[in-house]
This record gives structure tokens, C-alpha cells and sequence, in this order.
């Protein structure tokens, strides 16, 4: 699996039986079990339009770079919030 551009990428994901065990460029990243893996199977397979890497990054906490504050302020993001 892989993103585009600035999306989160290298997160793969396997179900083994009442867990899910997410993998970031093949290092283990996090274990889900139980009602959380549940949840994270259905927001993976909620639709063709979910991005599953941003829902992995999400579920890692790999997602916030700390840079948010400078992109805020950057001229092509003005006024959006």
C-alpha cells in the first residue's frame, strides 16, 4: 500500500483472527484487538473513498509532524480553518 504526495505511507495491515496487527515499512506499529480492531476493519472497508493509510496513520498516532503551526500560516492556507 502506498499514499500520494503528502498522505501517509508504508502501513500495511493483517487480521489474524480477533486482532489486527498494523505494520509501518514492515516494523509492527500497533495491535488491535477486539472491539478496536473491529472498528478499525469497518473504517477500513467503509468505502472506495476512505484513504486506508490515513486511517492506519490515524490509529497509530503516526500522523502530526509538528509542522502544523508553520502550514497554517504558509499564503495558500490563510483564511481556511
Amino acid at each position: 500500500m502506498s499514499g500520494v504526495g503528502g498522505q501517509a505511507e508504508g502501513f500495511e495491515y493483517e487480521a489474524q483472527g480477533d486482532e489486527v496487527v498494523i505494520t509501518h515499512f514492515g516494523r509492527l506499529a500497533t495491535r488491535l484487538r477486539g472491539a478496536a480492531a473491529q472498528r478499525f476493519l469497518a473504517d477500513v472497508d467503509d468505502g472506495p473513498d476512505d484513504d486506508p493509510q490515513g486511517v492506519m496513520a490515524r490509529v497509530t498516532g503516526n500522523y502530526k509532524r509538528g509542522n502544523e503551526r508553520q502550514a497554517k500560516q504558509h499564503p495558500r492556507n490563510r483564511g481556511r480553518q
